[in-house]
């Protein structure tokens, strides 16, 4: 069974991390400094919590 500790666990910490990475690297790019790779480890980071996202809401059922 799912609870609200392995939720936040499992999605809420990476999504969080994943939009910290987003930001600093839009914050780098406009400021002209490298940013591309924070801003595609934000990306992926993002994409894994929402893959596991769906990937447990598959699987409750």
């Amino acid at each position: 069974m799912i609870t609200a500790e392995f939720l936040y666990v499992m999605m809420v910490v990476p999504t969080l991390f994943g939009m910290t990475l987003l930001g600093e690297g839009i914050y780098k790019l406009s400021h002209y400094e490298d940013g591309r790779v924070s801003v595609i480890l934000g990306a992926i980071f993002l994409a894994g919590a929402v893959f596991g996202y769906f990937y447990l809401i598959g699987s409750v059922k």
